[in-house]
Parts: C-alpha cells; structure tokens; sequence
C-alpha cells in the first residue's frame, strides 16, 4: 500500500532509538523525510547515517525538550531548513518513577515537564505549518493512563493528559482538517525497557511472566508495529480517522487475562 508520504517532513520527537527510531526509519522507507529530535546530538546522528545508508531522507536536530523553550527553537529550526512541517509525532518521554507517597511536588512538575507539557508546545507551535499542510498529529501514549501501575503517578498523570488532548485537538482542529490520533503502547521492548528489566534481581523469569500475559502470541509488541500505526494514521489513507485512541498491545489492556494462557 502506498502511504503516499512521499517528502513529507514529519517531526518526531524522542526519536534516536526504541520506538521513536522504529518511526523514523519506516517514514524514511515510505519516502517521507522525517526530522529526528532527541536530547543526544551523537544518538541523532546515528540514527540519521542508518536512515542514510538505508537509501532514506531525514535531518536531525538536538533539544532537550523538557526545557520549554527548545519546543519553540524545534520547529523555528526545521521550518527555517523546510519551510514546511506536514506531520507531529508526540513521542518523547519517559517512566521516571515518581510515586504519590514518597514523591514530591519538584519531582511531579519535572515529570510534566519530561512527559507531557512538550507535546502541547510541538503542537501549539508547529500549528500555523500544519495549518497550511492539512497535517496530521499522532501523539504516543501510555496503558499506564487507563491501567495504572503504581509508584508512577506522573508519568500516568502524563499519559492520562496525552489522551485527554487527542479528543480536545481533534475537535479544534477539525475546522482546520487536521487530523489527531494517539498509539497507546504497553508492552513494547526498547532500550529503556531492556535497561529496567536487566535492574531486576530476576530479568529473565520478570519477562517470561510479563510475556504470558500478552493475549497475541504472548509476547512483546515491536517498535516496528507502532511505527506501522503511526505512518499509517500520518498518511491519506487514514484520511477519516481522527480523534482515536488506538491500541497496539497485542490486546494487553483490554482483553481478558485468562486467554494468555488459554
């Protein structure tokens, strides 16, 4: 299927590795010029030689996005070097770990900051662009908004808002045609996900017993499958879809425990 990305220039924020480089190097397959923006210049530009070498198109630019100013200092940069911006992919972020009872209210702001406030100010920001573009946005969220998990109250929080801000944007910016979706994702391997397993006493026998209870196939969602949503709710062929909350988990968060092991 042609997803008919051909030179769009996307923006994906968090994108040198995990889920955020599997978007990138499938918008490069489709033709599209994604724009990697992460907070490590040296993991940008791995990232961007792979893409090349690959055959693909995409630019690079280093921002430490929980700083609310590099929101704004993004989307100047790209549209200086494209003068165009047709698609936002809200993906930076991380489960940083802070908890109600042994949190604190530094701890909890930063976590916004880290997790949420960013992916309105792409937005706010790349609007006018996306405007111009009839774009689309994709936000990447968390089953921790619907699921919990305990000890993460930010980042649940964060998620909770992620979701909340795919309705309220796809109903402001249906005058506009500009289309707002989200990938909820819950359990996917990357290499923070890979980092927190191996901290436990017993990684192996933690992700044999998290496997089980994936419904599909008992195992791991990949980064390529989100990325596979994603381009497609980036592209024309979904051009009815808006406002959805879509989960790729392989039936994690809603379908019934007992048929992980049925």
């Amino acid at each position: 299927m042609n997803l008919q990305l051909a030179n769009k220039v996307i923006i994906v924020s968090g994108a040198a590795k995990g889920i955020g480089a599997g978007i990138v190097k499938l918008l490069a397959a489709e033709s599209a010029i994604p724009i990697i923006v992460g907070r490590n210049e040296a993991d940008n530009l791995k990232l961007l030689a792979e893409v090349e070498t690959a055959g693909g198109k995409a630019w690079q630019f280093t921002a430490e996005l929980s700083d609310p100013n590099a929101s704004l200092e993004t989307i100047n940069t790209v549209l200086k070097k494209f003068d165009r911006i047709d698609g936002l992919v809200n993906n930076a972020g991380m489960n940083d770990g802070v908890g109600l009872e042994h949190g604190n209210y530094e701890g909890f702001m930063k976590s916004l900051h880290r997790n949420l406030v960013h992916y309105y100010l792409l937005a706010h920001h790349a609007l006018p662009s996306l405007i111009k573009s009839k774009g689309a946005i994709v936000n990447i969220s968390s089953k921790t908004a619907e699921t919990g998990q305990g000890n993460t109250s930010a980042y649940a929080a964060s998620n909770g808002g992620r979701n909340a801000l795919t309705r309220e944007w796809a109903v402001e910016l249906l005058k506009y045609q500009i289309r707002v979706n989200a990938v909820v994702v819950a359990e996917c391997m990357t290499p923070q996900y890979e980092k927190w397993i191996k901290t436990l006493s017993n990684p192996e026998e933690k992700l044999k017993e998290i496997t089980s209870k994936i419904p599909l196939e008992n195992r791991m969602t990949t980064p390529e499958e989100i990325a596979n949503m994603v381009a497609f709710l980036l592209s024309s062929v979904s051009s009815h879809t808006t406002g959805q909350i879509i989960y790729v988990d392989g039936g994690y968060v809603h379908l019934d425990r007992a048929l992980a092991n049925a």
